[in-house]
C-alpha cells in the first residue's frame, strides 16, 4: 500500500516540505487546491518536484470549475515531466474552492463530461469544440472570425506520446463512484476508514466497471483518511477532529446519506452538518469538530498508538486498496502533539507498513 501525505500548496514551502515528506519515507505528496485558502498547487507541486527524487506528487484535489479541463491536463503533464514521470491528477467535484466563489460542488453531468474531456487530453486526442462548455456570450464561436485556417478540434500536441497522467477521482456518493469507476485510473473513497463503507464501495465501483463493458481488474482503489498517531487516544482524536469533519460531512451535504449510515452516525453526521462553518473548514478548534463523537472518530479515521494504526492500516490493504492519502493533525490542534504524530508515523508507521 502506497502511503501519500496530504498538506497545503504553498509556494514558498513546498521544496522544504517535500524533502522533510520523502525524508520521512512517505510514498507521495498530494497538496490542495482551493485558490481562496491556499496557493497554486502545480506551482508548489513543480517546486516539489525539483527539490526531490522519488516522491509521488498530485493534486488532493483539484476540481472540473475553477480550470478548464485543457488548462488542468497542460498544468499537471507539466509537473509530470519536470518530475520524471511522478505526477497523478487527483479530481472531485469541488469543495471549497467552489464554496469560496459562492458555488456548491459541481453538478454530475458537466462533472462527467470534464472527466472524458481531461482523460482525453491527457492522452493527446482531440475533443470537440462543440463538446465544450464555454458560453457563447463569454466567447463566441471561432467560426465568425472567417479565418484562412484554424484548428478543427481541441488537442494540446505536446502530451502525445507521452507518459499519460494518472487520473484519481475522489468519490463518496454511489453515483460519483460509479462515474470514476467508468473514467478513472483510481477511485479514491471519501467514506472514511470504515471497512464495511469501503468494502460498499470497491462493490459498488467493480459493478459499475462491468456494467460499463470494462474489466474491473484494470482499476486501482485507495482512499482519503485522516490518522492521528499518539499514545493517548483522547490526543490522537484532537489530532484528526477537524480534518474528520470535512470528509464526514461529504456524506450528507445535500441533506440525505446515500452510504450504508447506522441510525447512530446518522443523527452525528446531521448534527455536522447543521453547525458547520465553512469559514473554519478543516479545524480542530471549529464548532463542527465539537459534534464528532468519540466511537465516529474511531471508527471512520485512524487514531491510537502506532500499532494500532498499522493493524487499521493492513486492514485496509486486505480490502484491496494500494493507496491512502492521509491527513494528519490539523489547524486548532496542539504543534507539540502533532510533532509527536508525525514523528512516530515516520519511525513505526511507515516501517510497520513495509
Amino acid at each position: 500500500m502506497q502511503l501519500w501525505m496530504t498538506t497545503v500548496a504553498s509556494a514558498r514551502g513546498a521544496a522544504r516540505s517535500a524533502r522533510e515528506i520523502e525524508a520521512a519515507g512517505w510514498d507521495g505528496m498530494l497538496v490542495v487546491d482551493s485558490q481562496n485558502l491556499s496557493g497554486d498547487p502545480y506551482v508548489a507541486l513543480a517546486l516539489a518536484a525539483t527539490a526531490t527524487t522519488r516522491l509521488g506528487l498530485g493534486t488532493g484535489v483539484t476540481n472540473p470549475v475553477t480550470r478548464h479541463a485543457a488548462a488542468t491536463a497542460t498544468a499537471i503533464t507539466s509537473v509530470n515531466r519536470v518530475s520524471g514521470g511522478r505526477a497523478v491528477l487527483g479530481i472531485g467535484r469541488g469543495d471549497s474552492a467552489l464554496a469560496h466563489l459562492g458555488r456548491a460542488p459541481a453538478r454530475l453531468a458537466p462533472f462527467e463530461r470534464y472527466l472524458v474531456q481531461l482523460q482525453a487530453y491527457l492522452a493527446g486526442d482531440s475533443v470537440d469544440f462543440a463538446d465544450i462548455d464555454i458560453p457563447p456570450e463569454v466567447a463566441p464561436p471561432l467560426s465568425g472570425l472567417h479565418l484562412h485556417d484554424a484548428p478543427p478540434a481541441s488537442r494540446i500536441a505536446w502530451i502525445a506520446g507521452g507518459p499519460k497522467v494518472p487520473v484519481e477521482v475522489a468519490a463518496s456518493g454511489p453515483k460519483v463512484i460509479a462515474m470514476a469507476a467508468r473514467h478513472a485510473d483510481r477511485v479514491m473513497f471519501a467514506l472514511g476508514a470504515d471497512v464495511d463503507r469501503l468494502r460498499w464501495g470497491i462493490e459498488l465501483a467493480r459493478k459499475a466497471r462491468r456494467d460499463a463493458g470494462l474489466d474491473p481488474a484494470a482499476l486501482a482503489f485507495g482512499a482519503y483518511l485522516n490518522l492521528g498517531c499518539h499514545p493517548d487516544i483522547a490526543v490522537a482524536r484532537s489530532l484528526v477532529r477537524g480534518g474528520l469533519t470535512t470528509f464526514a460531512r461529504f456524506a450528507v451535504m445535500h441533506g440525505k446519506t446515500e452510504v450504508p449510515t447506522s441510525a447512530g452516525d446518522q443523527k452525528v453526521l446531521e448534527k455536522l452538518i447543521s453547525n458547520y462553518d465553512m469559514k473554519a473548514h478543516t479545524r480542530g478548534d471549529s464548532r463542527q469538530a465539537t459534534t464528532l463523537t468519540d466511537d465516529f472518530v474511531d471508527r471512520m479515521a485512524i487514531v491510537g498508538p502506532p500499532e494500532r494504526c498499522v493493524e487499521r492500516l493492513k486492514e485496509l490493504a486486505a480490502l484491496g486498496l494500494d493507496k491512502v492519502a492521509i491527513s494528519g493533525a490539523t489547524r486548532g490542534a496542539s504543534e507539540e502533539d502533532a510533532a509527536v504524530g508525525r514523528r512516530l508515523v515516520a519511525e513505526s508507521v511507515i516501517p510497520g507498513m513495509r
